[in-house]
């Protein structure tokens, strides 16, 4: 197994994606946040005083995901064509999915997982001062995906 971030001296190295052709990347990451009842019930009511927790929560997810290559030093800086997160109130929390797009050589996973995971920072941030109790888990990769152009 040969490592691919990291140059004949053992220094870490973004990887060259030159030599590969465009093509359309597409990538797809959730989360969970748990809420204690009656943070989700002030949720659905939109009673928080930070205002709208979901639709700011997917806001700031779109930002993180154009953010992506600022935050984790050897991602490279790709155009995205598209992101959509979305966060969804559930009985036990809020669940952000988020899809990531580009026509480009390397993939938009990391893209995907960094506006997934900002989501759900964004809603802890909104919600902490009702609830001490917050778990954020199982951010994970769904499903990337590549296709010639």
């Amino acid at each position: 197994m040969s490592l691919t971030h990291i140059d004949d001296k053992g220094k870490a190295n973004m990887v060259d994606v030159g030599h590969k052709p465009n093509q359309l990347r597409e990538a797809t990451a959730k989360g969970h946040i748990k809420l204690a009842p009656n943070t989700v019930k002030l949720i659905k009511e939109n009673s928080l005083k930070k205002g709208d927790v979901l639709t700011v929560a997917e806001i700031a997810g779109i930002q993180a995901a154009k953010r992506t290559p600022e935050l984790i030093p050897l991602c490279h800086t790709l155009l995205l064509t598209k992101v959509d997160v979305k966060c969804t109130l559930t009985d036990s929390g809020v669940e952000a999915t988020a899809t990531t797009r580009c026509i480009g050589q390397t993939g938009v996973e990391m893209e995907a997982l960094t506006a997934a995971s900002v989501a759900l920072l964004t809603v802890y941030d909104m919600c902490k001062a009702v609830d001490k109790e917050m778990i954020i888990e199982q951010v994970y990769l769904v499903e990337k995906t590549k296709k010639d152009l």
